[in-house]
């Protein structure tokens, strides 16, 4: 595989008879594009044929993700990426430019801001960020356990 951007590894080393699915979209850094980020998120989920539940709590967290990346950078666009490897599922999104300090979890939430996180801390196995390795933004990840009816 060719270099790729930074959601995107050089190189993907998997053992014989392992396959990993990955899907990866970008959007304009607007409003609107949060529900585009759902739909493309759905639409991929529906053919790798996710369970319910993991379904569900994905839409959810790429939604929050896409929202905190529109809301709090300065970005022109978004990138997003789905990648389905041994049962798990990992999300990630990437912006062009991050607070130096990167994404808070805010143990309480006022009636309008600060539970995007909260929610993504809860409904997936891990997340976290990190700064995009060529200084063009920060990557902020979940991961999800996942049961499929086919094998990734």
């Amino acid at each position: 595989m060719a270099p790729g951007s930074a959601l995107i590894p050089r190189h993907v080393d998997l053992s014989p008879g392992t396959e990993a699915l990955r899907y990866c979209f970008a959007l304009p850094a607007h409003p609107e594009s949060v529900a585009g980020a759902r739909r493309l998120t759905r639409a991929r989920l529906d053919q790798w044929r996710l369970d319910a539940d993991a379904h569900e709590a994905a839409v959810l967290i790429v939604s929050e993700l896409v929202t905190n990346a529109v809301v709090h950078t300065a970005s022109a666009r978004v990138v997003c990426e789905l990648h389905c490897l041994d049962r798990r599922l990992r999300i990630a999104v990437q912006d062009q430019g991050h607070q130096p300090d990167g994404p808070k979890l805010r143990r309480t939430a006022d009636d309008e801001h600060g539970r995007g996180l909260l929610l993504v801390d809860a409904m997936s196995s891990a997340w976290g960020s990190r700064d995009a390795g060529d200084g063009s933004g920060r990557i902020v990840w979940a991961e999800l356990p996942h049961d499929t009816e086919q094998s990734c």
